[in-house]
């Protein structure tokens, strides 16, 4: 294992107990020398699970939830990374809950920023999701907020040497929420069901997701969104890719669905740098004698980043060895 940023880090992980927090833990404890590994989410069952399931003693497991300011300012004490990904992300329940989806969304991130700020935290990340631009939804309404209230913590930090930013992608491989799930479910009846067959989406796997937070952590100067260069496919061929004979049934949108996802939008592209394999959206206000370790050219003002104009698609035969390869993992 050789030496990296986070070697002898104290690390913590809301929302430890979800698919992401459950791949970073694994990926923390695999690939890095970190010191401890703080677990904080609601749901002690879930924390139970994972601490059997790992048994690593450099894991700690604190029951709470993001919207206890107090809970959370105690969980975040001699901490120096925080990775951010507490929320409440299935749309259709946000859409019928709001208050909810904005207490854990949006006061739940002014939480952890706040009480990183006054615990001295090194860097905070936190996961947003492309449904965060040009919102049509509570969901990606609470997630753009909690955006902001990340990149310009940056303005309440005074002194203090700490660096928030964000990560921002679309749609990951089996996790909760994603339609993977569902349609694994429904390939025992060889009946689909989409909601527009129009439908593009940007596609990553969980492993590639967690290695990108954690290279944007290391990469950041505080304020950026960094997006990764993701593939699309159209919903029709994941459809096709899970069950290649199934019937395809169309039931139209559902409440706060997009026909197709935007990473980068026209109003940020003016400061937002081309970095290799990513993208990474400067704040308007950053400052430009700051040294930056990822400068590259800056893209034009007239361009997007849409899962409908992308310039990489997934195969069906791509998609099929993916899902495989998750199958393979649940044991499914």
């Amino acid at each position: 294992m050789n030496g990296t940023y986070l070697d002898g880090k104290v690390v913590l992980i809301t929302g430890g107990t979800g698919s992401f927090g459950r791949a970073m833990t694994r990926y923390l404890l695999d690939h890095h020398n970190v010191k401890t590994i703080r677990i904080f989410s609601r749901d002690e069952f879930k924390q139970f699970e994972l601490q059997r399931e790992l048994s690593d003693s450099r894991l700690r497991f604190l029951l709470g939830d993001v919207r206890d300011r107090e809970r959370v300012r105690r969980a975040c004490e001699g901490v120096d990374i925080i990775f951010n990904a507490a929320a409440l992300k299935q749309v259709p329940m946000c859409e019928y809950n709001p208050f909810e989806a904005i207490q854990t969304n949006i006061m739940g991130a002014m939480s952890v920023v706040d009480s990183a700020i006054d615990a001295g935290a090194e860097r905070v990340i936190t996961i947003s999701t492309d449904k965060a631009v040009s919102p049509v939804n509570l969901y990606g309404a609470t997630k753009l907020c909690a955006e902001k209230v990340f990149i310009h913590g940056n303005s309440y930090s005074g002194r203090r040497k700490i660096k928030l930013g964000c990560v921002r992608y679309g749609n990951v491989v089996g996790s909760r929420g994603s339609v993977l799930p569902l349609f694994l479910d429904q390939r025992r009846t060889h009946r689909l069901t989409i909601t527009d067959l129009r439908m593009t989406r940007f596609w990553i796997t969980l492993d590639a997701a967690v290695r990108f937070v954690v290279r944007s952590m290391e990469l950041m100067v505080g304020g950026e969104i960094f997006v990764p260069k993701l593939p699309s496919m159209r919903i029709l061929d994941l459809a096709y890719a899970v069950d290649p004979g199934a019937e395809i049934a169309e039931i139209g949108a559902r409440q706060g669905e997009k026909l197709h996802e935007t990473l980068v939008m026209r109003e940020e592209a003016g400061h937002t740098v081309e970095y290799g394999d990513s993208y990474i959206i400067l704040p308007e206000w950053y400052n430009t004698e700051v040294q930056r370790p990822y400068m590259g050219r800056f893209l034009n003002e007239e361009f997007t980043y849409t899962s409908e104009n992308n310039t990489q698609w997934l195969s069906r035969e791509e998609m099929a060895r993916i899902i495989a390869d998750y199958e393979k993992q649940h044991g499914e």
